[in-house]
């Protein structure tokens, strides 16, 4: 049996950049993949959709500028040709993957692993075999999840990986969950024509945001004639006469060429055999990890499988923590500090460090600074000035930052810093942000009077 340092189960943002960084250090690493290397993120989640969205954008901007009335015109988008860039992208991108594993020494394994022992994995595929290791990391992410009655049919009750493959655009979309995913699903299909009705079961759209900030968002979908529902849970999805039918628990229905449900995800541990490693999982089946995100001992388990954080970048510094911790060059328990979150579109949000409503439930004193994009020079430029920044205070520090508008994900990582650094409003005065910028907006929200939050 051929023993490794160390054996990665699973390819994507986490397991990758895990292997590299223990190629890179001289162990001896194996990854184990039974699908498309790259995992969700880049086959079915952040890149797809993020491509949809680049190539969809100038449509936004057209009518921006028509509602101005300084511009006029329309653009088309060419469905199947999207398609198959997407399939040329993704497809180059897995062979970048690949290629870079092997540059570093790493072994590619393919096939579907278990667990026999704490030391021994099984992996069938062409090639039935066992391997042993020293180390192991558990990379397995999740996949979409939904709620009795909501079962994808896949044809006209979708899941997101359903709704990427299409190549027709329906005339109309009902999506079940307004969160990042039913978010950006819809943004690109409003852009190709699609009447979308939004449906969310807690009372706001992007209910995990700050509630001002959902506030703006819901006044920009209502302005793009969105029809919204919020506060009211959904019964079941059944197919009539080809089309979905959404029935509410109210009794209500809503009816849609396709209905999209993206209402969580579920961890993918079901058939890894985790108790032959006395490995236990908590709720859905989200591996229980420790504070150095171990399973059981030299048993790593990272990114959306430990249920801490579902983000791709969140995963990659779980990956590189964990073979650090494995190198023993990082001894301390994992502490990323804030981790920063964005919802991509024309109207986009950031988010990172903590909220007030968060400060307040630990006692803590909460000031608010903001700034309304209405007054920055690119947002007006672009005629997309609707959008706030928000700046969450405590004893004279930045503890978090939000934000809603055109483009405020390029923020993301200066926040973050501010966020991280703990920026006072001295700090701020001293650093020079460029003219004219999005960033002012952030300078002036960090320099606005302080209220209570």
């Amino acid at each position: 049996m051929k023993t490794f340092d160390l054996i990665i189960i699973g390819s994507g943002p986490g397991g990758h950049s895990a292997a590299l960084a223990a190629g890179k250090a001289g162990l001896r690493t194996a990854i184990v993949e039974s699908g498309p290397l790259g995992g969700t993120c880049l086959n079915w989640g952040c890149i797809p959709t993020k491509l949809f969205l680049g190539a969809t954008e100038p449509i936004t901007g057209i009518q921006a500028q028509a509602r101005l009335r300084l511009a006029s015109g329309s653009m088309t988008v060419d469905l199947p040709a999207l398609q198959k860039r997407k399939t040329a992208l993704l497809s180059g991108s897995r062979k970048s993957i690949e290629q870079s594993l092997a540059a570093c020494g790493v072994e590619l394994i393919r096939g579907r692993a278990d667990i026999v022992s704490a030391t021994t994995i099984r992996v069938q595929g062409e090639e039935n075999r066992e391997i042993g290791c020293k180390h192991l990391i558990l990379a397995t992410g999740s996949s979409p999840s939904w709620f009795p009655g909501m079962e994808p049919d896949h044809e006209v009750i979708l899941d997101s990986t359903d709704l990427l493959e299409l190549a027709e655009t329906p005339d109309s979309l009902a999506i079940i969950g307004a969160g990042a995913i039913g978010l950006e699903m819809g943004q690109f299909w409003d852009r190709m024509g699609t009447k979308i009705t939004l449906i969310e079961g807690m009372d706001r759209v992007a209910p995990t945001e700050d509630p001002e900030i959902s506030k703006v968002i819901a006044t920009a979908l209502k302005r793009a004639k969105w029809t919204l529902s919020t506060g009211k849970k959904v019964a079941g999805i059944t197919v009539k006469d080809g089309n979905a039918v959404v029935a509410m628990e109210d009794g209500t229905t809503f009816e849609a060429d396709k209905a999209l449900v993206a209402v969580g995800r579920k961890p993918n541990s079901k058939d890894l055999n985790l108790d032959k490693a006395g490995i236990t999982t908590v709720g859905r089946g989200w591996i229980k990890t420790d504070a150095f995100l171990q399973a059981a001992p030299n048993i790593y388990a990272i990114g959306d499988v430990n249920g801490r954080t579902l983000l791709a970048h969140a995963a990659s510094d779980q990956g590189e923590y964990a073979v650090r911790h494995i190198l023993g060059t990082k001894t301390g328990a994992y502490a990323p500090g804030p981790i920063p979150g964005c919802i991509y579109g024309s109207t986009e949000v950031i988010r990172t460090g903590q909220t007030g409503e968060e400060l307040k439930a630990q006692g803590k004193e909460v000031l608010i600074s903001r700034s309304m994009l209405s007054a920055n020079p690119i947002s007006q430029s672009h005629g997309a000035s609707a959008g706030v920044v928000k700046v969450t205070w405590s004893q004279g520090k930045v503890q978090g930052i939000s934000a809603v508008g055109h483009g405020v994900s390029h923020l993301i990582t200066l926040c973050e810093i501010a966020v991280k650094d703990g920026w006072t409003r001295g700090k701020v005065e001293g650093i020079i942000f460029a003219h004219p910028t999005l960033d002012e907006g952030l300078k002036a929200a960090l320099l606005s009077e302080q209220v209570e939050g």
